[in-house]
């Protein structure tokens, strides 16, 4: 890709998975990706046992917050991740999809927080790694 590509996460309360994985590939690309999330139906916050897990990496997870799903958002996007939204998301051609089974973190303890978003940022490196070799 010659412009800078676009990767949106969709997650359903936007408060979780979707702010692990916008927040730790933003600190990986370090600009070479832009990334948005959003969720299906949003939540009123994120997710504090994730963003504290987050604050423990060095990150700052401050900037996000639930945000809902539009069309404009997955049209804007080159990659759509979805992680356990089901069929909210619109199909349009020329978009890459990937979806991520994951545990949902809400409501579970830290220390079974911890593996999610280890998994998370595990794909979100691997995926990173995809878009630098396209």
């Amino acid at each position: 890709m010659d412009r800078v590509p676009e990767v949106l996460f969709v997650c359903i309360h936007n408060a979780g998975r979707s702010v692990a994985a916008s927040v730790l590939l933003d600190h990986y690309a370090k600009g070479r990706v832009k990334v948005s999330s959003a969720g299906s139906e949003p939540g009123k916050q994120t997710n504090p046992v994730v963003a504290q897990i987050l604050r423990e990496k060095g990150l700052d997870p401050s900037k996000e917050f639930p945000k809902p799903l539009t069309d404009a958002a997955q049209q804007k996007a080159d990659i759509v991740i979805t992680m356990g939204c089901g069929d909210a998301c619109t199909f349009y051609p020329g978009k890459k999809y990937l979806d991520w089974e994951l545990e949902d973190p809400a409501g579970k303890p830290i220390n079974e927080v911890r593996p999610i978003v280890e998994e998370i940022e595990r794909r979100v490196i691997s995926l990173l790694d995809e878009i630098a070799s396209s």
